[in-house]
């Protein structure tokens, strides 16, 4: 007497548990695929929000424009000279890998927008001697100044309440603060910003 084939045209029991067994396995990959996707988001979302701006401690624009910082050089720095036209402020260290990375990109906006009023300032937390090393081998054409310390108590009230490197600060000609970037800036960013201000 024969057996009648089975909705998957297979008679064989043994093809039966290895279809069936297949399926598990696919269902488990899903499975695994769905959660590894869900932590993936998780993380990216844990991820933006650390690396989202805190809020502006009060008065934290006029304590920025109060500042004055030496330069690599011995000179002086006062912010309060760069007020009247915007003005990037970046954030940045020897030792921050994407600091040193969004160094050119920096370099070049500079040499783009100076003559559409833009200006832009490094501000090293660091010590001299290192900033002083790294500038003979990677010049840069804008103003930098010897933040250190102070300068991660300014960017917490500006808004990195973490102390993460690089931040970056966009203030109007008006000296108001508009924009601000904990992390890795690209030219997305700046032609965002300049937009902005045109």
């Amino acid at each position: 007497m024969s057996s009648s084939p089975d909705s998957s045209g297979s008679s064989d029991p043994e093809a039966l548990g290895a279809t069936t067994g297949r399926l598990r396995i696919d269902r488990r990959h899903l499975l695994y695929a769905g959660v590894a996707t869900l932590a993936a988001l998780g993380g990216a979302g844990i991820a933006w929000w650390e690396r989202r701006p805190a809020d502006v401690a009060p008065d934290a624009s006029l304590e920025f424009w109060a500042q004055s910082f030496d330069t690599p050089e011995g000179g002086r720095l006062a912010m309060q000279s760069f007020r009247g036209k915007p003005l990037l402020v970046n954030f940045w260290a020897t030792w921050c890998g994407p600091c040193v990375e969004e160094m050119p990109l920096l370099d070049s906006f500079y040499h783009e927008n100076s003559s559409k009023s833009w200006q832009v300032v490094g501000l090293a937390v660091d010590k001299p001697d290192p900033v002083r090393r790294f500038l003979r081998r990677v010049p840069v054409s804008y103003p930098i100044a010897m933040a250190d310390l102070t300068g991660l108590e300014l960017g917490r009230a500006l808004g990195n309440s973490q102390g993460g490197l690089p931040f970056s600060v966009v203030f109007g000609a008006d000296g108001a603060l508009i924009a601000r970037k904990i992390g890795k800036l690209n030219a997305g960013d700046l032609q965002q910003w300049v937009t902005q201000r045109s």
